[in-house]
C-alpha cells in the first residue's frame, strides 16, 4: 500500500478574527487585535503541534491578508500545499469580530463573511492527488453550511476521500446563524454513512439531530444507523463567562463501551473559542497515534480543557505539555506551582 503524506487533511474556511483588547466592548473600543482561525485549521494546528503531519484545503483571497494567513498556517506547522488563491475581483476573506464576556456580560460574535472566497471554490481547483494522500480527513457542518456551492463540493470531498482510503471524522458543529435546523439535518444525513467518527454536542443531537432518549443510547443509535466507529460528545459546564468545567464522553462501537473521565474543574477562561476544535484534535491524535479511545478521550479532554487559557482561535499546547496536563489530571495529591 502506498504510503500516506499526512496523517490528517482538514478542509474549511479561514477567517480574520478582529477582537477589543481587554474585555472592551465592540461598541467603544478602537483598537482591534489581528488573528486567524477557522474550525478546521484550529484542528490541523493542534494535531501538528502533538507531532503529526497535517495540511489545510482551503480558498483565500490573493491579497495581503491571504499572505497573513498563509503565514499563519506555515508558522503553525501545518502544510498549506493545498490552498487555492482567488485573484478575482470579488476576492475577500471572511471576517468576525469577536467580545470576551465576563460574568453576567456573555461573550458575543459578530460575522462579516458572506460571499467570502471559499463560498466559490470549485472541486476542479482541488488537485486529483490530495483525495489518496492522507490516513484521515476532516471537516464540519460550517463547511456545508456556507452555502448550496460549498455543502455540494464538502460532499463529494467525503465520497472521494473515503474512496481513496482514508478515515473520515466529521464534526456537526452546527450553527443556527448559518443554516435552519431542517436544513442542516438533511445535508448532514446525507454525509454520515461515509463517516468513521463522529463529533457530535447532545444538544444538536435533540434538537437538530431530532435524537431522543438518554444520552448513551442517543450516541450508540448513530452506529446502528451508520456505519460510524465513534462517537464523541463533550460535556461542559459554564459556571461563568471565565469559570468552566469539562469532560466528555466516547462510545466505541467496534468495543461497544463507553469511555469517560473526572471533568477538569474551575477552568480559567481566558478565550473559550477554539477549545472544540482542541477538543476534536485531542480526540483525532488519540485515535490516529494509538487508535485507542481511551487515549482519545485523554487528549481531548486536555487539549480542550488548556485551549480555553489561551487567547485567540489557535491553540498552543505541545505534546511535552499535554502529556503533562494528562499526568497531574490523574494524579493524587497537591501537584507543583510552576513548570520550572
Amino acid at each position: 500500500m502506498k504510503e500516506k503524506n499526512f496523517d490528517l487533511l482538514t478542509f474549511g474556511e479561514i477567517m480574520l478574527r478582529l477582537s477589543p483588547p481587554n474585555y472592551e466592548r465592540m461598541t467603544r473600543g478602537d483598537i482591534f487585535d489581528k488573528r486567524a482561525g477557522g474550525s478546521e485549521l484550529n484542528v490541523a494546528s493542534g494535531v501538528a503541534l502533538l507531532g503529526l503531519r497535517t495540511g489545510v484545503i482551503s480558498r483565500l483571497p490573493q491579497n495581503a491578508l491571504g499572505t497573513f494567513i498563509k503565514n499563519r498556517i506555515r508558522f503553525e506547522g501545518v502544510s498549506d500545499d493545498y490552498l487555492i488563491y482567488d485573484d478575482s475581483p470579488e476576492a475577500r476573506l471572511g471576517i468576525y469580530y469577536y467580545e470576551n464576556g465576563a460574568a453576567p456580560r456573555k461573550p458575543s460574535i459578530v460575522y462579516d463573511r458572506m460571499n467570502s472566497s471559499i463560498t466559490r471554490i470549485s472541486l476542479d481547483e482541488i488537485p486529483l492527488d490530495v483525495y489518496s494522500s492522507t490516513r484521515m480527513f476532516h471537516t464540519s457542518g460550517i463547511s456545508l453550511a456556507l452555502n448550496k456551492n460549498t455543502c455540494e463540493v464538502v460532499t463529494e470531498m467525503i465520497k472521494r476521500f473515503k474512496k481513496g482510503g482514508a478515515m473520515v471524522s466529521f464534526d456537526c458543529n452546527y450553527r443556527a446563524n448559518l443554516w435552519s435546523e431542517e436544513d442542516a439535518r438533511a445535508a448532514i444525513k446525507n454525509i454520515l454513512p461515509y463517516v468513521d467518527i463522529l463529533f457530535v454536542s447532545e444538544e444538536t443531537s435533540r434538537r437538530m439531530m431530532q435524537k431522543e432518549g438518554d444520552l448513551k443510547d442517543i450516541m450508540k443509535s448513530y452506529t446502528k444507523e451508520y456505519p460510524i466507529k465513534i462517537v464523541c460528545t463533550t460535556q461542559r459546564e459554564v459556571i461563568s463567562p471565565r469559570k468552566h468545567n469539562f469532560t466528555s464522553t466516547i462510545y466505541d462501537a467496534e468495543g461497544d463501551k463507553f469511555y469517560t473521565e473526572a471533568p477538569y474543574k474551575d477552568i480559567d477562561v481566558i478565550d473559550r473559542i477554539g477549545s472544540g476544535d482542541a477538543y476534536v484534535a485531542g480526540a483525532l491524535y488519540g485515535i490516529l497515534k494509538y487508535n485507542d479511545p481511551q487515549k482519545a478521550l485523554e487528549y481531548g479532554n486536555a487539549t480542550s480543557s488548556v485551549k480555553n487559557t489561551i487567547p485567540g482561535d489557535l491553540p498552543a499546547s505541545d505534546l511535552k505539555e499535554i502529556d503533562n496536563i494528562i499526568r497531574n489530571h490523574n494524579a493524587d495529591g497537591p501537584g507543583s506551582e510552576l513548570n520550572r
